[in-house]
């Protein structure tokens, strides 16, 4: 006897298009929640439905930075798929790391 399946879940998409991300910040200053929604932002108008993001607050979870090898704030990384790329620093914009993804076209600007 075979059961049908419902509606596809995201470990039931193809793991070539669901990005598995962890994005660590320090803390709740004004600018980790910035870069919280900035990352946010960006992969619901550009890749919606297709990642999942963990956000990790090192100061309550110090021992998942120390697991990890994260040595700065704020680490954005990409475990899925593979390989695993990780993009540092307030100074790369969510453009930048998206393009890198290949979710948009290298040429494509970005607001």
């Amino acid at each position: 006897m075979t059961r049908s399946k419902g509606p596809a879940t995201p470990s039931d998409r193809d793991p070539r298009h669901l990005f598995d991300l962890s994005l660590y910040v320090a803390g709740s200053t004004s600018r980790s929640l910035r870069t919280i929604q900035s990352v946010k932002r960006a992969f619901e108008e550009h890749a919606q439905g297709r990642y999942n993001l963990r956000v990790v607050d090192i100061h309550r979870q110090p021992a998942m930075a120390v697991a990890n090898q994260i040595v700065a704030v704020p680490t954005l990384v990409c475990s899925q798929p593979k390989p695993t790329r990780c993009f540092v620093g307030h100074a790369l914009s969510a453009a930048d790391v998206l393009r890198k993804l290949r979710i948009i076209p290298l040429q494509e600007q970005y607001a």
